[in-house]
């Protein structure tokens, strides 16, 4: 892939099928023609991704009357995102990527630190496609408080620019 893990606003959205929360096979290419939102994060039930996943869930229905899916991908199996879903009646649709090739592709998989230890980890970060398939919007290293709300924001300008 062209510039693996380096993706910027403009650029071709990397391709991919990865299974969700039932296991069904999602393929970003099966949902062009629509905006949409991928949200890259590290683990089902921690307080930040249970944060975000539920800020994503309360506004669902926002971001679909704006013409966007929204598509959760973390490392965790199915299963477990099928449980965090009924744990947390989330609504938003969760994508397996245990070997990390999307997260690679998306520049969201890297060296992250704590207490001084360097380790390989899922990098925050959320990107907005544009319905012709090109990268519109990227943001890395996220912070949960407000960031739902801000990827809202940005795709309604996004939209009406169309």
């Amino acid at each position: 892939m062209k510039n693996e893990g380096k993706v910027e606003a403009g650029d071709d959205a990397p391709p991919f099928c990865l299974p969700d929360q039932d296991e069904a096979e999602v393929c970003l290419d099966e949902l062009s023609g629509r905006w949409r939102v991928l949200y890259f994060y590290p683990k089902d039930n921690t307080s930040g991704c249970t944060k975000e996943a539920l800020d994503f869930s309360e506004r669902l229905q926002d971001f679909r009357e704006l013409g966007a899916e929204v598509l959760g991908i973390s490392p965790d199996s199915p299963k477990s995102h099928q449980k965090f879903r009924e744990k947390h009646a989330l609504s938003v649709r969760l994508l397996s990527d245990p070997e990390h090739r999307v997260l690679a592709a998306y520049g969201a998989w890297g060296t992250k630190k704590m207490y001084g230890k360097e380790y390989q980890g899922v990098i925050r970060s959320t990107a907005i496609i544009d319905p012709e398939g090109k990268i519109a919007r990227i943001w890395k290293k996220v912070r949960v408080k407000g960031h739902v709300e801000a990827v809202e924001e940005e795709l309604k300008s996004l939209v009406s620019k169309v």
